[in-house]
């Protein structure tokens, strides 16, 4: 079983950056499609940018499309997160995730293991 380890998070002002890490162990990390999530108080956990086993497909949501990066390093077991330009509304907790498959996903069921999260807080 793969476990995650989140790191990066921090207060921000609006219009900053922050680089999010997930170290993976155990399991085999440069099989499984990888993810990262958010939620903020009081909402549902959402789906923020998802990468394929090799690092060659990635995915975004709306939100965060041409603000934030997904990348992997399969020799350093890494997946980062890359935030540019951020927002108010991007203060939430981000959770790295992934499933067992290679292809991406982007529903919270879908996942296999997480991470337990870390805090980012943009302010205006």
């Amino acid at each position: 079983q793969v476990q995650l380890v989140e790191s990066g998070g921090g207060l921000v002002q609006a219009g900053g950056s922050l680089r999010l890490s997930c170290a993976a162990s155990r399991g085999t990390f440069s099989s499984n499609a990888m993810s990262w999530f958010r939620q903020a108080p009081g909402k549902e956990r959402e789906f923020v940018a998802a990468i394929n086993w090799s690092g060659s497909v990635t995915y975004y949501a709306d939100s965060v499309k041409g603000r934030f990066t997904i990348s992997r390093d399969n020799v350093k077991n890494m997946v980062y997160l890359q935030m540019n330009s951020l927002k108010p509304e991007d203060t939430a907790v981000y959770y790295c995730a992934g499933h067992r498959g290679r292809g991406i996903l982007t529903t919270t069921g879908g996942m296999d293991f997480w991470g337990k999260g870390t805090q980012v807080t943009v302010s205006s």
